[in-house]
């Protein structure tokens, strides 16, 4: 029997399931404002409230290049 230090060994989880266990475990939510889940009003909203507690994102040309 192989003993693995937890995080060690084992399958990887998707990034899915890592942003699943922080919102239920820790109340942490990350969500990308390109997620196609959701809709026009939803992705605003998350452009909003990360312009709000983080400042505002480069511009368009910047963020791709």
């Amino acid at each position: 029997m192989r003993f693995h230090p937890k995080g060690y060994g084992g399958q990887r989880r998707s990034p899915d399931e890592v942003k699943r266990d922080g919102w239920r475990e820790q109340g942490l939510l990350a969500v990308s404002v390109d997620d196609t889940r959701l809709t026009w009003p939803e992705r605003e909203l998350v452009e909003q409230l990360g312009t709000r507690l983080y400042g505002p994102r480069p511009a368009e040309d910047l963020r791709h290049g």
